[in-house]
């Protein structure tokens, strides 16, 4: 069995997920990139979630990533905070 089914389906969840600071600050670049960047792959391995593309822009974060169905979207909790 492959991790995208379960004992009677097969699943494909995927979501695009955007993070944006407050105030849309322009904080993310140089080496605060590079650490959000492994910060987001280790919590979504712990998980259990395939990260599909993402992107840390000077502003806000796209993450395309397929989470299986046990997993609520809202229960995905990567704590962020920019403030």
């Amino acid at each position: 069995m492959d991790n995208s089914s379960l004992s009677h389906t097969k699943w494909n969840c995927t979501y695009h997920v955007v993070f944006i600071p407050k105030y849309r600050r322009k904080v993310m670049y140089g080496e605060l990139r590079k650490d959000i960047r492994e910060i987001i792959k280790k919590l979504c391995e712990y998980k259990g979630v395939e990260i599909v593309e993402g992107s840390v822009c000077v502003d806000h974060i796209h993450l395309c990533v397929k989470i299986p169905p046990k997993i609520s979207l809202l229960t995905l909790h990567l704590p962020m905070s920019f403030s």
